[in-house]
């Protein structure tokens, strides 16, 4: 079996998919391709960039991008993962993913705090993600759907 391809999507590409992509090519890189694109791209928080380097993982040459890089049947995905709602009601239909999930996160760039409350907040969507991203990948593997490892 080759590995699953997944996309994240989200309204920017700056916090939540950013965190998911790399959050399950850490988890399980050696079963997934993971990706991420945003309905309108802006640049990748500094807080992701942070909190992702706390646990170890490197954001160097990652970018926001648009969803449109995928588009057009280039691509296609096993899964598209939509991680807030704004890009599961923008985007109700994408023709190159087999199955659709939707696990909404709280944007953290949103939160409006002190320079150490927002990181606490993106601290807890890292963590939540994480969480779900694990969770996620022991039921696709109790259901026998990963490829054996070498």
């Amino acid at each position: 079996m080759k590995r699953l391809k997944v996309l994240f999507l989200c309204s920017h590409n700056s916090a939540r998919s950013q965190m998911a992509e790399a959050l399950l090519r850490h988890y399980a890189g050696d079963h997934f391709e993971a990706f991420s694109a945003g309905l309108e791209p802006s640049q990748i928080n500094p807080y992701t960039r942070r909190v992702l380097g706390e646990l170890g993982l490197s954001m160097e040459g990652q970018s926001a991008k648009s969803l449109l890089t995928y588009w057009g049947g280039k691509h296609h995905f096993t899964y598209l993962i939509t991680v807030c709602s704004k890009a599961e009601e923008k985007c109700p239909l994408f023709p190159f993913a087999t199955h659709r999930l939707y696990w909404p996160f709280e944007d953290p760039a949103q939160f409006d705090g002190s320079e150490e409350e927002t990181l606490e907040r993106f601290r807890q969507v890292r963590d939540q993600i994480a969480a779900k991203i694990r969770d996620w990948v022991r039921e696709i593997e109790a259901a026998g759907l990963l490829a054996e490892s070498a």
